[in-house]
């Protein structure tokens, strides 16, 4: 009902409001999807991939189905493509009440009785202050700061990246690409989610004998890489390799962050274990990543530009030497050893 809501909102106060309840009806959600799926799974390497992938083919079918809605209905100018946008809100409300039903369907998973402290949070914290969790947990907050930067931005710089492609038959290839994913960058932003299928299919083949560590590594080569390649490298093709990239980073750094809270986490905590650093990647880092990527870093891009023109350089600069920074940061401190049982 609060995203029906919020198609119809005509004012940023009550669009932001609206936001506001939704995140905190919807985000402890994501955490208990996981809790849930590695309660009732045999085997969390083998299976948690396979089953997370469908929540990115969903992702795919919706950005590309919005996106072939504004190319067909609503591509004219830049207000026509706004108000098309509310299309998207009306197919999440509409899909919202059939996963509803969906979950009713779902195993019946009690928490634990036996925790060791009566406070189920706190003895989270004293396991997540012990290492990796403590190194993963700090390094999560950066990482989701870098986040912030991909889906804030990255739409309104494809889409301009789109329109502007600069020759002949780099109009061709952005037509094309355009018939295929539609407009408004959200389609195109699939490419992501595709690659993101093949990796999360991938991990099953190599969780057991690739190291937790190197694995996160890889996810962390990857954000930095796609900021480089935004910031310094914007041509179609450039940047399409760049949102290919989403696959590994969120493959290979938040999939495989969930499985290691999973491991090194005792039973009885956790799905508070889970919730604990959903808040961390999908709260705290999403909030203060919104407000450094908006209010610090694009201002400091677009000073001296057009109105509403942004220096994509001085934009995507900032999160890649964050990326940059984790990935010694991980390096360092993240301890050298095969992941546990």
């Amino acid at each position: 009902m609060l995203v029906y809501f919020l198609a119809g909102a005509d004012k940023f106060e009550v669009f932001l409001g609206l936001s506001f309840v939704y995140g905190l009806v919807y985000a402890p959600t994501m955490a208990l999807t996981n809790s849930i799926s590695f309660a009732n799974l045999p085997d969390r390497d083998r299976d948690f991939g396979p089953v997370r992938l469908w929540g990115t083919i969903g992702w795919i079918a919706a950005g590309i189905a919005v996106g072939q809605i504004l190319l067909l209905h609503y591509n004219d100018g830049d207000a026509k493509l706004n108000e098309g946008r509310a299309v998207g809100f009306l197919i999440a409300a509409g899909l919202g009440i059939v996963m509803a039903a969906y979950c009713l369907t779902l195993p019946h998973t009690p928490p634990t009785k036996s925790a060791a402290e009566k406070t189920a949070w706190l003895e989270g914290v004293k396991e997540i202050m012990k290492q990796p969790l403590i190194t993963l947990f700090a390094i999560a907050v950066p990482v989701s700061m870098i986040h912030q930067f991909y889906f804030v931005f990255t739409s309104q710089f494809v889409t301009e990246v789109q329109k502007n492609a600069g020759s002949a038959s780099a109009d061709a290839f952005s037509d094309w690409v355009n018939r295929i994913f539609g407009v408004g960058g959200g389609g195109l932003m699939t490419v992501g989610q595709m690659t993101e299928i093949a990796v999360l299919a991938a991990i099953p083949f190599f969780a057991k004998s690739v190291s937790r560590k190197n694995l996160l590594l890889i996810g962390l080569a990857a954000y930095a890489a796609r900021m480089a390649l935004f910031a310094f490298a914007p041509a179609l093709p450039t940047v399409i390799l760049g949102i290919a990239l989403h696959g590994l980073c969120f493959g290979c750094f938040v999939f495989v962050a969930f499985m290691v809270v999973d491991e090194n986490t005792t039973a009885d905590i956790r799905a508070t274990a889970q919730n604990l650093f959903n808040l961390v990647i999908v709260g705290i880092g999403i909030i203060v990543g919104s407000l450094f990527a908006t209010s610090v870093v694009a201002k400091y891009a677009s000073a001296g530009m057009a109105e509403g023109q942004m220096d994509y350089t001085k934009l995507f600069s900032v999160p890649m030497y964050m990326a940059v920074a984790c990935f010694v940061l991980m390096l360092l401190f993240y301890p050298s050893k095969k992941k546990t049982a």
